[in-house]
């Protein structure tokens, strides 16, 4: 179906691949890993032939239509969400749009003696419509956006005044729509709630195509793949088997390779130590010749390379009172919709609790409220004793000073920290060396975000209020959180789309639903359990 044969590829003076070959077959799913900048969009580019390697060959079937979805959304307004994903479609969008232009006509007064004309035209193209199965693929579109969670209004309005997370869904449900022979998606779990995220992976898991994706969701990714492809070093490495068993065989061929490396450096240890010692004797000359001949000959084999990990860990925050936060009668609504209706709520020193619920349910709303960056209508929001709150929102990247470098915006916040622990501390979060001199303004999403929580946590607050902490995050930075949180001292309010983070961090959950909210002892795993669902609103399974 999609080859790669010994590509090689080279951006500026980064080197990507060095005659790298991979494969993917019909029906097969892979994982393509490896850390940010690697190549990963490089290498779909190449599939598609948005770009060429400088060496090597990338073959498709004749014949085989592939859907690229990537972060690059293009510009979209003037048509419904539900006609920019039938746009991919192809002729079919086209018959729609015309359709809905002479049924406006048709009742134009203006247009009255053209009305014959009119309606022979749309004779026409209902006729047409119709034979490309028009309003099976609409009601298909439609059953896209509502499993990516958008309300029939939503569907129905212009796209051009959605949101850039909004758009995102609209770009890959046209992917989706399209059933293409094979599918690249880069990060198509960004921007996606809980509930959508689960229906995509049922999705995935039943499409029969050829499937190459990148995902920082670990647990959707793993339940979707049965390959892994990881770009290290300019190679590709296959690997059968899902994420986990990945992980397990990587570690494995790391450890092997260490040892054949210690093995190799004692044996040339040995040798040198022969060859030093009995070099100037002439009754050994021929002895020490060979032997420097053999090492000349060796394949030497190279250390493996250490994935930099570094860990952060938590200053024990100062202790709160025992009642942290607590919710009285709360009302509140936006218009006429209204969100609460008496809520009361009362979180616990230690507790961790996740709030659950679809979109609407006013999840954010009570972070804010918390936080106090909203008022109830009605009701009453009390902090307790010695309460100090540490609160991630998406705004809190917006609030960055873009001309201060990390390494300024850092000083800044803390001036009574040294230099060596501000450096630390900013190499826990992925800033190492000369990274910490980059100013603000050109930081990506998880850049941004990686310094508001290294800010947020390195003075510990004792209560974190987190609202979708993981969103821009990679893998590895979300490990390194799931580590650092679970070693938190004090309490947590949070709402996250991740499972992996839901099921590592929650001793509590809030379920926000639309017949009112139910709150459950243990965590999100023991919440699956006893529900039979990943998330509220979906039917057990499904």
């Amino acid at each position: 179906m999609i080859r790669l044969d010994n590509i090689s590829k080279q951006n500026g003076h980064q080197i990507l691949f060095i005659e790298a070959s991979m494969g993917i077959q019909k029906g097969e799913k892979v994982g393509l890993v490896g850390p940010n900048g690697a190549g990963k969009t490089t290498l779909f580019r190449m599939v598609t032939g948005q770009e060429q390697p400088d060496d090597g060959l990338v073959t498709i079937d004749p014949g085989m239509k592939i859907g690229y979805f990537s972060q690059d959304v293009g510009e979209m307004s003037g048509q419904s969400a539900v006609a920019a994903v039938m746009d991919g479609v192809g002729p079919v969008s086209a018959l729609a749009a015309e359709m809905a232009t002479l049924e406006a006509d048709m009742v134009d007064p203006d247009k009255a003696d053209q009305l014959d004309a009119i309606m022979e035209r749309y004779g026409e193209v209902l006729e047409r419509f119709q034979e490309l199965d028009g309003y099976a693929l609409e009601a298909r579109a439609r059953e896209v956006l509502a499993g990516l969670s958008f309300s029939q209004e939503r569907m129905d309005g212009d796209v051009g005044m959605l949101s850039g997370g909004w758009k995102m869904r609209v770009a890959l449900a046209r992917i989706l729509l399209m059933r293409p022979d094979g599918m690249l998606l880069d990060e198509p779990s960004n921007h996606l709630d809980l509930e959508s995220l689960i229906w995509l992976e049922a999705f995935l898991k039943n499409y029969d195509g050829a499937l190459l994706m990148t995902s920082h969701d670990r647990a959707f990714m793993n339940r979707i793949i049965g390959k892994v492809v990881e770009i290290d070093a300019g190679s590709l490495i296959t690997y059968s088997g899902a994420l986990d068993f990945y992980d397990q065989q990587r570690a494995l061929s790391e450890a092997q390779r260490q040892a054949q490396y210690e093995r190799q450096q004692a044996m040339l240890a040995k040798e040198i130590k022969f060859i030093e010692k009995f070099k100037a004797r002439a009754s050994h000359a021929a002895q020490v010749q060979s032997r420097v001949k053999k090492l000349d000959k060796i394949e030497r084999v190279e250390a493996p390379r250490r994935r930099q990990t570094v860990q952060f860990e938590f200053q024990s925050p100062p202790r709160s009172g025992e009642d942290v936060i607590s919710l009285r009668g709360i009302h509140k609504g936006y218009g006429d919709k209204p969100i609460y209706d008496g809520l009361d709520f009362l979180v616990r020193r230690k507790e961790r609790w996740c709030v659950l619920g679809a979109n609407g349910a006013g999840k954010s709303t009570l972070l804010k409220l918390v936080a106090g960056d909203t008022k109830p209508d009605k009701g009453a929001v009390h902090i307790g004793a010695s309460v100090k709150m540490g609160y991630f929102a998406q705004h809190s990247m917006d609030l960055l000073d873009g001309e201060e470098t990390i390494f300024e915006s850092l000083e800044r916040s803390f001036p009574q920290a040294g230099q060596g622990a501000l450096r630390t501390l900013a190499g826990c979060f992925g800033f190492s060396g000369d990274d910490v001199e980059k100013p603000c303004r050109v930081l990506s999403g998880g850049e941004k975000a990686r310094l508001v929580m290294a800010k947020m946590l390195f003075d510990p607050p004792n209560l974190l209020v987190l609202d979708e902490p993981t969103n821009h995050l990679d893998m590895v930075t979300k490990e390194m959180l799931v580590a650092a949180l679970a070693d938190f001292e004090g309490t947590m309010l949070f709402v996250s789309h991740d499972r992996h983070f839901l099921g590592a961090l929650s001793n509590r959950v809030l379920e926000l639903t639309p017949e009112g909210f139910h709150q459950y002892g243990g965590g999100y795993t023991e919440y699956v359990a006893r529900t039979g669902q990943e998330a509220p609103g979906l039917h057990p399974g499904g």
